[in-house]
């Protein structure tokens, strides 16, 4: 979800303002998927490098996370939207994650979106406990090296048992993975648009998924 500050700025505007103005695009991408039946959608909320960022829009950011958890969440529940978060949320304290956590267990039993937070994420740092987790296994004797392939690899991850994602779209002209998803993304469609998160909107976001379903999409084959 990039250009929320970028967004602002060209407004002469607080980048705060961008963040806020992003919360919405967030509600009305939510409610289109929604909407056509999408299974799942996940939004890259906060990565470990955006700890480098001032401490005061780190702290602007969870809260308005917080907030939204808060004033969203009878959407979410009325939308049958299931919240989980990928990342080292144990990680974060446990004031800026209490609503996340009360939003999440509220809507667990829901059987629609999946609505995914990459929050605390890392694509490398996920590669990386996850090669962690297979060699305490290892050590207990729990896992075997012939047992290992890339289904079972796929287990240790965060995002088990999610699907790997079909499309990826990046917003505000940015032509990266910037840490996103690394081993999920290996066969993942990619769309790059110029338009700033704040200004993504539903129009935009169907013309999209039709680009997307015009691709043929081989794995490898011919």
């Amino acid at each position: 979800m990039d250009g929320n500050g970028r967004w602002a700025e060209k407004r002469g505007l607080d980048r705060s303002a961008g963040h806020r103005a992003g919360v919405d695009a967030v509600r009305s991408i939510v409610e289109i998927c929604g909407q056509i039946h999408i299974k799942y959608l996940t939004l890259y909320t906060f990565s470990l490098e955006n700890w480098k960022r001032p401490k005061s829009e780190i702290d602007f950011l969870f809260k308005l996370l917080n907030d939204t958890a808060r004033s969203q969440l009878s959407d979410l529940i009325k939308n049958n939207v299931r919240l989980i978060a990928t990342g080292q949320i144990e990680q974060l304290p446990f004031i800026r994650r209490k609503a996340l956590l009360h939003a999440i267990a509220r809507t667990s039993k829901n059987t629609g979106l999946v609505l995914n937070l990459a929050l605390n994420y890392s694509g490398r740092m996920e590669i990386l406990e996850a090669v962690k987790r297979i060699a305490r296994e290892y050590k207990a004797n729990r896992i075997k090296l012939s047992d290992l392939n890339e289904g079972k690899f796929a287990e240790y991850l965060f995002t088990h048992p999610l699907p790997d994602p079909d499309l990826l779209i990046r917003t505000s002209g940015e032509f990266r993975l910037s840490n996103f998803l690394l081993w999920q993304t290996s066969y993942t469609e990619l769309y790059v648009t110029n338009t700033f998160w704040p200004d993504f909107d539903r129009k935009e976001f169907l013309e999209i998924i039709l680009e997307y379903q015009k691709r043929e999409r081989r794995f490898g084959k011919l």
